[in-house]
């Protein structure tokens, strides 16, 4: 097999243009996101209901196998907020050897998606639904965390989210002002820090002063060793769960829900990755790397693990340049539990609470809630009853009811947009503007054109029609007449794609967008990104614009 295949994993096809300065890069990198991985695999560990040595296994094992056999140079694999609810769920019902079969079960799945070149599938997710369970999922996760971030004493606390939030509430008069105190003074690092230097570690340092602030001063904080007995040092014991047949049925529902989240997250953060490195993943690749990752990693205590959007960024922002720099990050993490395990046990809980309090804020995608409250009233429901079923529901059924809402909404989109009209002298008028036979494009202009409903699902065309963007001249026209509706997800294309041509120095205007396009577009917050004045009513409007950006562009050049 040809080192060029593209099938086969970046790891081995980097080897080609590999070298001991890009190897240094790798080094500096995956040290610095190890250490920042640190913290937050013990605490996704133990805000799942398991040990924090069981989120510090998932990001070795299944950290380095996600790098040495994934489709993409930086991502970088292990355990991520998006699965602590459905896991410490799962522990609640069915106890750790349930978990272990849950994440065994999600890896055949994930195997078999990348196997059968069902990768691509991941992207029929709509928009809404990906925003509204993210944002469900970061509520869920913050309010996990109430509890050890102020101290208090309240016994066993419901995985449910009104229960919960009822015994928080009911145990206020517990709160413990030494946890109080050193839970605000993480966050005030976590949030200070990143403002003046980007490049060190915001939650190790955290981690590192107020774990030293808690043993100097004797403060009467929970911490790892109280609670867990510290962490073992030396290396994963291997171990086959027990499976217990009759278990594999209930089970079923809960490990497809752990291999759909898996499989978004790892493509979200591959995408991520791709838009700030200009590389460019192998979805199916990626997902065999992840279904091989969670087949092993509850064979050595480990949880489901997945793609880490933000660790990832720290990767390529730290100077990774391929997945060397992922499974050097999973080599730190081994090295620290080999030597300094111990230490560990220091750590106040109040502070892991506060990184993830910081870590649900940044997976919240708070954000997108104004551009989709922009939208119209069927695709905000989409977004409003995933989100409210993951928070007051299950995950599991959010996804699902949110799917199948999606599905109604894009067989809605199609037949809406459908229409049948007479041709008659004023509908043969009103094309005229928007016809492209018989005009000249100008050597400065590439146009492109979106054909048909541009919906999730279709959105990925634009990405695989526009990879080679250096190609493209210095205005870009996107043309809209045939594209006969769109939705959220079309929407954050077209943006991503805006966003890169105004990288490269390009220009997009849109031109002739029909009724539902044309609102949904000036709706949202869209025109941020390409500015009203560029977007036009027909291709002639296009043109006489374009005319005007490149001669502004030659005056300044002449300047």
């Amino acid at each position: 097999m040809s080192i060029s295949n593209p099938n086969l994993p970046k790891s081995i096809l980097v080897l080609r243009s590999y070298s001991k300065q890009i190897f240094i890069h790798d080094l500096l990198a995956g040290i610095t996101v190890g250490l920042v991985a640190l913290p937050l695999a013990m605490a996704f560990g133990i805000a799942s209901g398991v040990t924090p040595q069981a989120g510090l296994y998932t990001a070795v094992v299944a950290g380095f196998l996600i790098s040495a056999m994934g489709g993409s140079r930086t991502q970088i694999g292990g355990p991520t907020g998006a699965f602590v609810v459905i896991v410490a769920g799962i522990v609640a019902r069915f106890g750790l050897g349930g978990l272990a079969l849950v994440t065994l079960m999600a890896g055949m799945i994930l195997l078999a998606m990348g196997l059968t070149g069902l990768g691509a599938a991941v992207r029929f997710i709509p928009r809404t639904v990906v925003i509204g369970f993210t944002n469900g999922i970061a509520v869920l996760i913050a309010s996990t965390q109430i509890k050890d971030f102020f101290g208090l004493r309240t016994g066993p606390v419901s995985s449910e989210f009104f229960p919960r939030m009822k015994v928080l509430i009911a145990h206020m008069t517990t709160l413990n002002w030494a946890a109080t105190g050193i839970g605000l003074g993480t966050l005030a690092v976590m949030i200070l820090l990143p403002r003046f230097n980007r490049r060190v570690p915001a939650s190790i340092v955290a981690v590192l002063i107020f774990t030293g602030v808690s043993v100097l001063f004797h403060l009467p904080v929970e911490t790892i060793g109280t609670r867990f007995g510290g962490i073992p040092q030396g290396l994963p014991h291997f171990v086959i769960p027990s499976i217990h047949p009759e278990d594999i049925l209930p089970l079923i529902p809960s490990a497809f829900t752990v291999a759909m989240l898996a499989a978004l997250e790892s493509m979200l953060s591959a995408v991520v990755a791709d838009g700030m490195t200009g590389d460019r993943h192998n979805s199916n690749v990626e997902l065999v790397a992840q279904g091989l990752a969670n087949i092993a990693s509850p064979l050595f205590g480990g949880i489901p693990a997945t793609g880490a959007i933000a660790r990832t960024a720290t990767n390529i922002r730290a100077g990774g340049r391929s997945p060397v720099s992922g499974m050097v990050h999973a080599a730190t993490l081994l090295l620290i539990l080999l030597v300094a395990a111990p230490l560990a046990s220091y750590i106040p809980l109040t502070t892991l609470a506060a990184v993830l309090f910081v870590v649900a804020y940044n997976m919240g995608e708070w954000h997108e809630i104004g551009a989709i409250l922009q939208l119209d009233a069927t695709a905000i429901s989409v977004w409003l009853v995933t989100f409210g079923l993951t928070v007051f529901a299950d995950l599991t059924v959010a996804v699902g009811v949110g799917l199948t809402l999606a599905a109604l909404l894009y067989i809605y989109r199609v037949a809406e947009t459908t229409t049948v009209v007479p041709v008659n002298d004023d509908y043969i008028r009103d094309g005229l503007p928007h016809v492209l036979q018989g005009r000249i494009l100008p050597p400065y202009v590439t146009l492109l054109r979106i054909h048909g409903p541009f919906l999730w699902g279709t959105t990925e065309k634009l990405v695989e029609a526009t990879l080679d963007i250096d190609a493209f001249a210095p205005v870009v026209i996107l043309r809209l007449r045939n594209m006969t509706a769109i939705d959220a997800t079309g929407i954050h294309a077209i943006e991503r794609f805006a966003k890169r041509l105004r990288a490269s120095g390009r220009t997009l205007i849109l031109c002739g967008a029909m009724q539902q396009p044309s609102k949904l577009l000036q709706g949202a917050r869209f025109l941020d990104h390409v500015g009203r004045e560029n977007f036009m009513p027909n291709i002639q409007a296009a043109l006489d614009r374009a005319r005007e950006v490149h001669e502004a562009h030659s005056a300044r050049l002449a300047g």
